[in-house]
């Protein structure tokens, strides 16, 4: 029982991280914003693997729409960003592959949903914003989850 309240504290920690830095950084477009969210969903994914990073990043992703007020946005974001977690926290040979799959999950469904909400002009005009944050943040988060190993090493 104590693990799970641990488990479930911790993911509830990396939760509340994850919409810091996705409200902390926030970049308004004409179909919605773009923020530093998937640093924190990379580093849970590399932390702890699939399963966490799936829900920290689907619930966090969930939240900051609620938050921010795209209401319209919050099942889409927390199939694109659950997924991206998922697949994220692949380990070991998988990891490449894992990646990718984050990659393309994450950039597809709000492709996708943009095409059909708004146009596929709008969605074209998102795909190198949705593209630079995947890419911004699995490398913060890369960046943070080999800091925290460091750190962790040290104690």
């Amino acid at each position: 029982m104590h693990s799970k309240n641990n488990q479930l504290t911790q993911l509830a920690i990396l939760i509340a991280l994850s919409i810091v830095l996705g409200k902390f950084v926030s970049i308004p477009t004409p179909t919605g914003f773009l923020t530093l969210l998937d640093a924190g969903i990379y580093f849970t994914a590399f932390l702890l693997g699939p399963n966490q990073g799936m829900v920290v990043g689907g619930v966090s992703a969930f939240l900051i729409d609620l938050l921010s007020g795209y209401p319209n946005w919050m099942i889409f974001s927390l199939f694109a960003h659950g997924g991206q977690g998922y697949f994220a926290g692949l380990k070991g040979k998988k990891r490449p592959f894992g990646l990718a799959l984050a990659s393309l999950v994450m950039i597809l469904i709000y492709f996708i949903t943009s095409g059909f909400m708004y146009g596929f002009g709008a969605a074209i005009a998102g795909l190198l914003g949705n593209t630079f944050q995947n890419f911004f943040g699995m490398l913060v988060g890369y960046s943070l989850f080999k800091a925290y190993q460091k750190y962790r090493g040290n104690k």
